[in-house]
This record gives structure tokens, C-alpha cells and sequence, in this order.
């Protein structure tokens, strides 16, 4: 299969199987000696013992010393460092390789301090494991081969109950395996995560990146007609894989799984409750029966029209997008509810000023320092200064409150 660069918005994987990185091999210590100085250290603050599992702690529920912060995207184009990997090498090549993906993984944690290394990696990371096979096009973004439309297709799909990663993704057990190491070494946590069912059903019955997401749409109504169950089935097999998959990230490593479901936009609260939910439920649910300790949480961008149904979802946190006001998505989800969010990713293209109200603001309509896990309301933008993301997470970890 060829392969070809992908567009800074797309990040995509495909087993290893399929690709073998012509670069050779790397260890991860090597790359710390080449990127480093591209990343400027802007973390002022002191480290605490209680930095190590203070985003582990805040997104079970519990209340903490201090307001921790990661970001979607935190690893990306906007970093000089990222761009002399993204500039030269293909997404694959970078996300397979296991001592580049664990390097771009540390860049923004070594620049920046957030409370949490995050994998670099993609939702759709897992699909070949059911058969679903993808390319990634340079201009176009991800073409899903594998067409699902019917229950007949959906049954030639591969077991979900069978999927054994270490040998369908085997480099995933070495990236966060390192990066735990890293982790422990830096006093942080670490984050993995996994594509919501009905994000990653809708990218596989669409074929590459829709504005309408029609096919899909076509498919929910058969399926509520009664003439196809097609969906129905195709997302019930997502959701045992990426359950079992959120599963494997916990067995390698990961302290945090947080599910993305990135097309929450293209459900009705409708459709949400009949297919996103369910599924996204049942996915959570085999991760929490089986690590009922490691905290899930779920995000729904562009679900905030519907942010009262997310209350039982199952998951330990619930993550608001940037379209809500964090003050009524505490009011709706309750305060029993712990929440994260939501920061419109544009205000850091603001002034140094601008920034850090917006972190004071966020941090006290949810409550207070220590009563939420702050994040952007989506991921950080391609072209975003590098220092405003510095002084995002420097402001939150020193804010006190307002009547510090």
C-alpha cells in the first residue's frame, strides 16, 4: 500500500502489519538529544509528590489541592519540535514507530509541565484489528476501503471478542510502556484513549471525513424501520473492541482513558440516546468492570445540545466542548457529576491577559481550584503560539481562587 503524508488536521494509524517504517530504529533517549532544545521550557512552578497522580485523583472524582490541566492535542503541529517529525515523516510512520511516537508523546510535557503525557496516537488506531482497512490521502485525509452498509458486511467483519492487539497493534504495548516509565520519571500521569462507537462506525460507513454523515444517518433509519439492523449490530461490535481495547491501554500502561467521541455534532438527541449513548455505554462499561479503579472519561464534542443526557453515561468525568458555559454545564450535569473542560482552543491565540482570565474564569464557574480538570473545549489549533500554551498551564497551576 502507498503511503502518503497527511494533512496537519488528520491522524491516523494502520496495523503494523500493513507498514513497515523505513527509518531506523530509535531509541527514545537518542531523540531527547535532537528535540529538546526545541522545546523552551516555560514551566515555572514547583513540582509536588502529589503531581504524580493528581489528574488520576481529580478525574475519579475526587477534590485536589490545586486545578490540574492537560490539553486535547497537546502534541502537534503547533510545536517547532513536532514539525521537524511531521515535515519529514508520514503519520503512520511516526505513530507506528514506536521511538517516534514516544518522543512526540514527551515534547509538550517537557516544554510545558501539563499534569498528564497523553499517547500520540489516533481513534481510528484500532480498526484493521476488525478488518477495516484505511488510507490516509495527502490533501483528502483518511479513505476507509472497507464498506459497511449492510448486516452482511457487518458479519464479515472480524471477531470482537477475539482481538488480540499485541499482535494486530504490537506497538502500542511498547509506546506506553515507555511512556509509563517516562511518566513515573517525570512525577505525571498517563493518558490513554479510544474513539467513541459511534464516531468510529460513522468515519467506517461514510469512507473518509462527511459534512452530513448521510449513509450513516440512512443506515440509523433502516435500522429504526426495522428493515436493516445493521447499525445496530456494526456499533455493538465496536463497542466490545474498544472496550476490550480501552482495556489493553490499561494492561500496558495507561492510568486514564478518556473516549472521544469526535462526530457527536452529527447525532440528534435522538439519536444519541437510541446509538451513541448504548454503545458508548457498553464500552465503558467493560473497561470499568474490569478496572473499575481507572477512571474513564467521556467527551462528546459538539454534544453539548444534549449535555443532560451524558449524566449516566457510565464514565467518572464527563469533558464539555467550548460551545457551553461552564457554569450551566455544572448546573445541568449536577455537582455529583465531576466535569472538565472547556477552554475555546482561539482564546490562545489572545494576549498573555486574555489567556489568563480565561483560565480564571473557567477555573471558577466550575467551582473553584481543584473542583474540575481544566482542558480546551476541543484540541489545540495548528498556528497557536507555543508561549500561549505555556502560559495556560502556568495560570492554572497557580491560580488560587478569587479570594486568594
Amino acid at each position: 500500500m502507498k503511503v502518503f503524508s497527511t494533512i496537519a488536521s488528520i491522524s491516523l494509524i494502520t496495523s503494523a502489519s500493513a507498514f513497515t517504517p523505513s527509518i531506523p530504529s530509535r531509541t527514545t533517549t537518542a531523540l531527547h538529544s535532537t528535540t529538546e532544545a526545541a522545546a523552551t521550557p516555560t514551566k515555572n512552578n514547583k513540582a509536588s509528590p502529589g503531581d504524580r497522580d493528581i489528574l488520576v485523583r481529580c478525574a475519579s472524582g475526587q477534590q485536589v489541592e490545586r486545578t490540574p490541566v492537560w490539553l486535547m492535542r497537546q502534541a502537534g503541529r503547533y510545536m517547532s519540535a513536532f514539525r521537524q517529525y511531521s515535515d519529514k515523516y508520514p503519520f503512520r510512520e511516526r505513530s507506528e514507530t514506536p521511538s517516534m511516537a514516544i518522543e512526540l508523546s514527551l515534547q509538550c510535557h517537557r516544554a510545558y509541565g501539563m499534569d498528564g503525557i497523553i499517547m500520540f496516537s489516533d481513534i481510528l488506531t484500532p480498526l484493521p484489528t476488525l478488518g477495516i482497512e484505511f488510507d490516509v490521502v495527502k490533501g483528502t485525509g483518511p479513505v476507509i476501503s472497507t464498506k459497511i452498509r449492510t448486516e452482511e458486511d457487518v458479519q464479515k467483519l472480524k471477531d470482537a471478542e477475539s482481538v488480540n492487539f499485541d499482535e494486530t497493534l504490537p506497538f502500542i504495548r511498547e509506546i506506553l510502556g515507555s511512556l509509563s516509565k517516562e511518566a513515573e520519571e517525570a512525577n505525571t500521569s498517563l493518558i490513554g484513549f479510544v474513539g467513541a462507537p459511534f464516531t468510529l462506525a460513522a468515519y467506517t460507513i461514510e469512507g473518509k471525513s462527511s459534512k452530513h454523515c448521510l449513509a450513516t444517518k440512512k443506515m440509523m433509519m433502516a435500522d429504526e424501520n426495522g428493515s436493516s439492523k445493521a447499525m445496530t449490530q456494526f456499533m455493538d461490535k465496536i463497542a466490545t473492541m474498544i472496550g476490550n481495547y480501552g482495556c489493553h491501554q490499561i494492561e500496558c500502561g495507561a492510568q486514564v482513558i478518556q473516549v472521544f467521541e469526535s462526530w457527536a455534532h452529527q447525532m440528534t438527541p435522538k439519536h444519541f440516546e437510541e446509538y451513541g449513548k448504548p454503545a458508548a455505554q457498553k464500552a465503558i462499561k467493560i473497561m470499568k468492570d474490569k478496572y473499575p479503579d481507572v477512571p474513564v472519561i467521556y467527551f462528546a464534542n459538539g454534544g453539548s445540545s444534549y449535555l443532560e443526557l451524558q449524566k449516566d453515561m457510565g464514565a467518572d468525568m464527563i469533558a464539555v466542548d467550548w460551545s457551553v458555559d461552564m457554569a450551566q454545564a455544572r448546573k445541568i450535569l449536577g455537582p455529583e457529576v465531576p466535569i472538565s473542560g472547556n477552554i475555546d482552543p482561539t482564546i490562545l491565540f489572545g494576549t498573555k491577559e486574555q489567556i489568563e482570565q480565561a483560565v480564571r474564569d473557567c477555573i471558577d464557574k466550575a467551582g473553584g481550584p481543584g473542583k474540575h480538570l481544566l482542558n480546551l473545549g476541543h484540541g489545540v489549533m495548528q498556528g497557536t503560539p507555543e508561549e500561549a500554551v505555556g502560559w495556560l498551564v502556568d495560570e492554572c497551576k497557580r491560580y488560587k481562587g478569587k479570594d486568594a
